[in-house]
Formats: structure tokens, C-alpha cells, sequence
């Protein structure tokens, strides 16, 4: 989470001209091999045809922090399977893929690089450095589609066309659900500006289900152990003997480790549950955690769409099987991997709408700015981005899906905990972010 900066009202005049169907030339190749830039295409979709467009997804891949390999993977395949089926009206697509490192620099690159190649949209990506990439794709007017909702930026900048509502929506969406089944809980968070919110938007779906609020304890940024952190949390989640105590880690790349302190030290709290955000936490986590048998077992967790095993993924499900079989870059039950799928749809959608007329980045951005409805097989809820939406007034004027889906572990297994969708909007008007 990072702090909010003022939004741009205005774009520089417009420099951006018509999709060009242009090969790379020996310097962009040689750009791409570059490990700072970190890009890349798609092999085979290199064509010349004047109908191809330009679009490209961005993610950090072999870094030790933050990875998500999938989300590139997956645009791949998509994109195969679009042209596969003859393009979008009649245009093929053509994906650039970057590297941003999870560094200010590298994200400034990659951001650089759509601008360079003329891209119509960034779809799909995933970046914590929404101050280095959003300067430059706003100057070029680029449109950034379903992004992760890694920094506030993406729901500030009026280039930014969001498809879920980030760590904001699930913190709160986690307080809701926990304040009808827990006693005390226990916010374990950094001790960062980036950290400072957390509690804020932990509580306001606290009190919005009658709770007190959590217990605020902060851990330093450079721990390599949280022996002490888990003993503590442990201690404050158990102060009232009748009711269930639940602990929520919020520490980003080094929540695992703080989970592997907390499961050795948990025996003497069995009535001590943990909760958590399915971007830190997803199926291949809990597995490698053991399953039924593990610290996850009876948690809630929040995320932004329904569990993968919904009938609703299974037209991903079947492009996958189609197009990237065997890849084991891409796991459905990822919320990269279902963003940017959800992403594509958008992009798809605007694509429609254009029909024959001039595809640029220019056209992609006035239509989705002119009250385009997006459905996406109620994945998420209808989806449209007005000039101000309905949390402006926090700070948050592209935000609009707040929706969060409450699950489960049962058996190891990830399963719905709600029948439907919790609108977490009401709460994060209410909520004090300042």
C-alpha cells in the first residue's frame, strides 16, 4: 500500500498514432534480451498483417520477493487462443511480455517500452511501483487494464481501468467476515508508512459487524524470524478464553516465514485461528502447509473472485487446456492468473465495440471512458469506469468493484464461505483512510 497522490485531470496533447503493423527492429530485439528491460513476445505472433494490435503484460518473474509468472503465461495463451479463433473483429493481437523485477527501474522500463512500441493497452499486469510506470503510460495516454491493485495508483490515475478493488477491498471484506466468528483478533503488520493503513481498513469491517477493534501489533521490516512476533500474537488472539481468537499476518513476502514460526508455536493455542487475503495465501500455500493438517485449516479468506473450482472459470479452464497444457507457470486457482484473464475480457470488450474503426491507444481509452459496460460472466460484477466513481471521496475515484468473495478451508480445500459476493463500497466510504 502506498500513499495517494493528487489525480491528473488532464492528458498532454495526444502523440499516439493508429496501430502499426511493424516487426521489431534489431534494436528493440536487442532491448528485449536485455535483463533490465525484460521483455519479450509471443512466439509465432510476430506477423505483418495490418490488422495486428499491439498490447502487453508486465509481472516480476525470478526475483526473490514477489513473483507472478502466471499472469504473462496466461495473457500467452489467451492470446493464441484469440487469434486462434481469428483475432478480435478482425484484428489479430500481438503480446509484448516485460520483466519489471519488482524494482522502481525496471517497472519505469517496462512502462517505457509500451510506450515505444506502441502498444494500445497494458492488460493483466502486476507491479508494486505504480509512481515509476503510471508517469510514463499517462504522458502516452495508454490505458492500463486490470492490474493487481498493487498500489493505490491504480485506482488514481485516470489511465488506470481496474477490475477488482486491491488489498483495500479484502482487508476490509476479512474484518466482515471475522467479526461474526472471532473473539480478539490480531493485525500482525509492519511497522511502515505502507503498514500504517492496515489497521484502518482491518477495522472498518470490524465495526461494520459489531467488533471491537484488532489488536494492533507491529513487526520491523527486516525480520528473518518471528519467533517472538507469533509467540505475542498468539498470546493477544487467546486473551478471552471462551471465544476463538483469530491472528491476521499482514507481511507481505514474509508472511510465510512468520506462518512457519506461528505453526510450531501454536499447540499450546488450539483455539487460535488465522485469517488472511488470497493474495498471500492460495491453494499451492496451503498444500505446502499441510493441508487439513495445517495452520489454515478452518480460515477465512478473502479474495476477489469466486474459488477457482466455480463453473464460471471453466471457459478459462478451457483455454488453458487448449493453449498452455502442461505449463505449470499457470494455476487457475491464481489471482494473478484470474486477473488477467478478467482483463482480457475487458480489452476484448472495448475491442467489440471499436468493431472496424481505427484501433489505438486513443480509441481504447475513449471507449472504455464513454460508459462502456463490461460483462464478465458475473466473475466480477458488471464493470464500467465513470470519471469519479463511487469512493472518490475516499481517495479512490477509479476503484468500482469492491466486491470481495469470502472462502474457507475445508479439508485442505478452499471452498466458498458465502453464497454471494460481500459490496464492500459503504464500508470504505466510512472507512477513516487518512
Amino acid at each position: 500500500m502506498t500513499g495517494r497522490r493528487p489525480q491528473r485531470s488532464t492528458f498532454p496533447p495526444s502523440t499516439r498514432r493508429p496501430v502499426r503493423a511493424t516487426a521489431l527492429s534489431a534494436v528493440a530485439m536487442a532491448a528485449c534480451a536485455s535483463l533490465a528491460a525484460g521483455c519479450g513476445t509471443v512466439p509465432g505472433m510476430s506477423g505483418s498483417g495490418s490488422d495486428e494490435i499491439k498490447v502487453m503484460t508486465w509481472a516480476p518473474q525470478g526475483t526473490s520477493a514477489t513473483n507472478k509468472p502466471g499472469m504473462p503465461a496466461m495473457a500467452s495463451a489467451i492470446v493464441r487462443w484469440i487469434n486462434s479463433q481469428g483475432g478480435i473483429s478482425g484484428h489479430k493481437l500481438k503480446l509484448l511480455t516485460c520483466n519489471d523485477h519488482n524494482t522502481s527501474v525496471g517497472a519505469a522500463n517496462c512502462a517505457q517500452r509500451a510506450v515505444d512500441e506502441d502498444v494500445v493497452a497494458v492488460v493483466g499486469s502486476y507491479s508494486q511501483y505504480g509512481d515509476s510506470y503510471f508517469a510514463p503510460l499517462e504522458g502516452a495516454a495508454i490505458p492500463y487494464i486490470g492490474g493487481y491493485g498493487a498500489s493505490n495508483d491504480e485506482f488514481t490515475s485516470p489511465v488506470s481501468y481496474p477490475v477488482n478493488g486491491g488489498q483495500l477491498t479484502l482487508l476490509a471484506g476479512l474484518g466482515k467476515a471475522l467479526a461474526d466468528t472471532c473473539g480478539p483478533v490480531t493485525l500482525v503488520r509492519p511497522d511502515s508508512i505502507a503498514g500504517d493503513q492496515l489497521p484502518q481498513l482491518l477495522d472498518s469491517g470490524l465495526k461494520a459487524g459489531g467488533h471491537a477493534k484488532s489488536i494492533d501489533q507491529l513487526a520491523a521490516e527486516d525480520l528473518t524470524e518471528y519467533d517472538q512476533q507469533s509467540q505475542k500474537a498468539l498470546q493477544s488472539a487467546s486473551s478471552d478464553s471462551l471465544k476463538t481468537g483469530c491472528v491476521v499476518p499482514e507481511l507481505g513476502d514474509r508472511t510465510a516465514t512468520f506462518m512457519d514460526n506461528f505453526q510450531r508455536a501454536r499447540n499450546d493455542y488450539p483455539k487460535v485461528k488465522t485469517a488472511a487475503e488470497i493474495g498471500s495465501v492460495d491453494q499451492t500455500v496451503i498444500n505446502s502447509t499441510g493441508g487439513a493438517s495445517g495452520p489454515y485449516e478452518g480460515s477465512y479468506i478473502t479474495g476477489w473472485y469466486p474459488v477457482a473450482s466455480d463453473s464460471r472459470w471453466d471457459d478459462m479452464k478451457k483455454v488453458i487446456n487448449k493453449e498452455a497444457f502442461g505449463d505449470n507457470r499457470i494455476d487457475p486457482a491464481d489471482a494473478g492468473v484470474q486477473t488477467t484473464w478478467v482483463a482480457f475480457k475487458v480489452l476484448t470488450a472495448a475491442l467489440n465495440k471499436i468493431g472496424g474503426g481505427e484501433v489505438s491507444s486513443d480509441s481504447v481509452r475513449r471507449t472504455l471512458n464513454n460508459g462502456l459496460k463490461v460483462s464478465t460472466g458475473d466473475l466480477t460484477p458488471t464493470l464500467s469506469w465513470p470519471y469519479q466513481g463511487k469512493l472518490a471521496a475516499a481517495g479512490f475515484s477509479r476503484l468500482v468493484n469492491a466486491d470481495v468473495n469470502v472462502q474457507t478451508v475445508k479439508g485442505g480445500l478452499l471452498q466458498s464461505a458465502n453464497k454471494g459476493a460481500l459490496d464492500m463500497t459503504t464500508i470504505l466510504e466510512n472507512a477513516d483512510l487518512s
